[in-house]
């Protein structure tokens, strides 16, 4: 990586959703020449695991249990990072396609139900992140504040979804948009993010740069 920060191999979970590409060209823009692989020994001996994507739930889920890769994920002891569908196939259930998930964060993935005409599904633009409680987001804003409205100096990140993550235990940043959701989790050696941080400008070039260097 750039500015002296040791090389680290990062490998990127090849399977049948789209948007992996913006992902391989935002590490490219750090230094990073990653590695995009279906190979469950190549999975296991990287330093660093993203699992991004833009899809459909039920297909995603029968594409990596037809591979094996449902079980490869679950066993990575290394950092990895879920983005966008990635974040909601790491969650016990989702409602998109009734599918059981791979179950590592306590949560299950819902619709958004809008109740104000102005509230449209899916979800595009950017938001406001608050309530941030993890190393992910070292640098950015106002880590403790509870509400956007309080600070003008809150990150902003690039969303695009019809299904949300509710608020949990493992939720380790929120975003409002119907309702307050979880934008990001946190379990063990895993991190998930709603929000696409490759495409979110300054902001999420730090974002993956502080999951690349986070010490577990």
């Amino acid at each position: 990586m750039k500015n002296g920060t040791k090389m680290k191999k990062v490998a990127v979970v090849k399977y049948n959703a789209g948007n992996i590409y913006s992902v391989l060209n935002a590490l490219r823009r750090l230094g990073v020449e990653p590695l995009l692989t279906d190979d469950p020994s190549e999975l296991r001996s990287a330093d660093r695991v993203l699992f991004p994507g833009q899809g459909e739930a039920r297909g995603a889920m029968e594409y990596l249990k037809a591979r094996g890769l449902d079980q490869v994920i679950r066993s990575l002891t290394q950092p990895v990072l879920g983005i966008c569908i990635g974040q909601q196939l790491l969650c016990r259930h989702s409602e998109e396609g009734d599918v059981d998930c791979l179950g590592i964060f306590d949560a299950d993935v819902k619709r958004f139900q809008p109740t104000r005409h102005e509230d449209k599904v899916p979800c595009m633009g950017w938001n406001a992140l608050y309530d941030l409680k993890s190393p992910l987001f070292d640098g950015l804003g106002s880590p403790v504040a509870n509400s956007p409205s309080a600070d003008s100096n809150f990150p902003y990140v690039y969303f695009v979804h019809s299904y949300f993550v509710p608020l949990c235990a493992e939720t380790i940043a929120v975003a409002d948009y119907v309702q307050p959701y979880s934008a990001a989790l946190r379990k063990d050696n895993f991190f998930a993010t709603q929000f696409h941080p490759e495409k979110s400008g300054s902001v999420g070039e730090r974002i993956i740069r502080n999951f690349i260097e986070i010490s577990l």
